[in-house]
């Protein structure tokens, strides 16, 4: 009986944490469901007949409380931010803090990146590429790469998502909870997806299996790394990823240049330290989070949070299938080069979307400042704004969308003319890697960096959307993109040359944008109603 009582209290101190103070009975019955609290399991539990009981008990014992009581953390905040209103005065020095602040970080969250290009450039080698592979070599681990950050990428997407959400109302069990199913769901995917693979060679006998084992070696390593990685953006300890994979490039150089390893398996030693580090600081930083609930854990039910996030998944997955595509399709257009495999990497054009990709890394920081910006003003400002000024409140934040708009420009101007100057300057391209620029490096360059401002453009679009929970409009976006991205750099490629592939992705990424961005004008005219119903 004891025990009935207890798991009553918990319960019911679970839904205060939830929803605070329900308007209805109904309120409570789906926030029990949303607990994952079944009809056979209630009266065994809690001495209910039906759930519809429980919530009955639950809802006139809240009802009978004080009204201060049932508040819950993200209530409380609420009240004592509204004790507080901020000065339109103030408005330009919160923008300048942000950027500060933001700006950098999006920036130096890509040092993982960087540090693998400085590994390549002084050493020739990096925790996943060697400059001494031959085509074939290449072409596997490349392809395992590539295979590894699609596989992953929607898994990746909810993960990021779904942990959000309860990290944020600091449902810390739960939160712990989601991020390890969804690693193990994207394990299980990533094989699932080598099975697919191994299957259709098998069938046709399009490669060795070497070729096919070593791939999905790459390819489970690398997506796993991204797995495990993708939470510290949700509980903001990115740095850990940083640190990861620092350590483990020294691993893999050290075994590298000071033993008789082979290559792959360097690689492999040195991508698994850097997800066992990420894995232990994991467990780490959840341990340490104690979270509400003691006693007991309500797990998230599995229906509820794929229907919540099935469009993220394939958002997710997408993204990474377009940025590929125009390379696969490049790969396979040379036939006197491919005759005997369906694709081959091809380094002139590799190497000219790897110059291009700088400008999509040089925009994360305005991404980064851009979304922090609006979620931050968003608030701020309906609390400054009275509802009848509805239109004022969805002009004002258009604006500051335009304004990001034009940072992201700028920037990109200026990103372009170090990759200029790194093309045409002695102490450039050719200082460092001992060759000169092929010009179809500097054609797909060209071509491929204005793709990629457009992709950014439209990515941005996408989170601002992503914000209040609007994630219909990208979805549909990106796929009409890759599609696009398909059609055009296939024709293009098959009837003029192999590198108009890159034409192809141009033109998906800039169709990507305009959808994006009619999605994000229709957005902001009705943002008042987005920002109410997300919450």
């Amino acid at each position: 009986m004891k025990s009935l009582h207890n798991n009553i209290e918990t319960v019911t101190t679970s839904v205060i944490q939830k929803i605070g103070n329900p308007v209805s009975v109904m309120v409570v019955l789906a926030t029990l469901e949303s607990f994952g609290i079944r009809d056979k399991d209630v009266f065994s539990d809690y001495g209910f007949v039906s759930i519809s009981d429980l919530a009955k008990h639950i809802y006139e014992d809240l009802k009978s409380r004080d009204i201060e009581s049932l508040k819950n953390v993200n209530e409380l905040k609420k009240a004592k931010d509204k004790k507080s209103v901020i000065p339109v005065s103030s408005y330009l020095w919160m923008k300048t803090k942000l950027l500060v602040q933001f700006y950098p970080l999006g920036i130096f969250h890509l040092l993982p990146i960087f540090l693998q290009i400085a590994s390549i450039i002084v050493f020739g080698y990096s925790l996943w590429a060697f400059i001494g592979f031959n085509i074939v070599q290449s072409t596997s681990v490349v392809f395992g790469v590539i295979i590894g950050l699609i596989a992953s990428g929607g898994y990746v997407q909810v993960l990021g998502r779904q942990a959000s959400f309860y990290w944020h109302h600091q449902e810390y069990k739960q939160a712990k909870m989601v991020v390890n199913k969804l690693i193990e769901s994207g394990i299980k995917g990533l094989l699932v997806t080598f099975l697919v693979i191994s299957a259709i060679n098998f069938l046709f006998n399009l490669y060795p299996f070497s070729f096919i084992l070593i791939t999905c070696v790459y390819a489970f390593l690398i997506g796993l790394l991204l797995l495990v990685s993708a939470p510290f953006h949700t509980i903001r300890q990115r740095w850990v990823i940083s640190l990861a994979i620092l350590m483990a490039t020294g691993i893999a150089l050290g075994l590298k240049l000071y033993t008789t390893l082979h290559v792959y398996v360097t690689h492999w030693v040195g991508i698994a330290v850097a997800i066992f580090i990420s894995k232990l600081f994991l467990e780490y930083f959840f341990n340490k989070k104690k979270g509400s609930y003691t006693e007991e854990t309500l797990r998230p039910k599995k229906l509820m949070v794929i229907y919540k996030n099935y469009r993220y998944f394939f958002y997710g997955t997408l993204i990474y299938v377009f940025i590929f595509i125009d390379r696969i399709l490049a790969w396979s257009a040379d036939i006197d080069l491919t005759h005997q495999f369906i694709f081959l990497y091809e380094k002139n054009y590799e190497i000219g979307m790897d110059l291009a990709i700088v400008i999509f890394f040089m925009l994360a920081g305005v991404l980064e400042y851009s979304i922090a910006s609006f979620s931050k003003f968003l608030d701020v400002k309906q609390r400054n704004i009275l509802l009848v000024n509805k239109d004022t409140f969805n002009r004002s934040l258009f604006k500051m969308y335009l304004g990001h708009i034009s940072l992201l420009l700028l920037t990109a101007l200026l990103t372009t003319t170090f990759i200029y100057l790194l093309i045409t300057q002695p102490w450039g391209y050719q200082a460092n890697f001992g060759e000169a620029l092929d010009f179809i490096s500097v054609k797909v360059c060209i071509i491929g960096g204005i793709g990629y401002l457009f992709l950014t453009w439209g990515m941005l679009n996408s989170l601002y959307l992503f914000t209040l929970d609007a994630p219909k409009g990208p979805l549909r976006s990106i796929l009409i993109a890759c599609l696009a991205n398909l059609i055009v750099g296939f024709i293009l490629c098959r009837v003029i040359s192999y590198e108009y592939s890159v034409v192809g992705m141009l033109v998906g990424a800039g169709l990507f944008m305009l959808l994006t961005l009619r999605e994000t004008i229709i957005f902001f005219k009705k943002l008042d109603y987005h920002y109410y119903a997300a919450y």
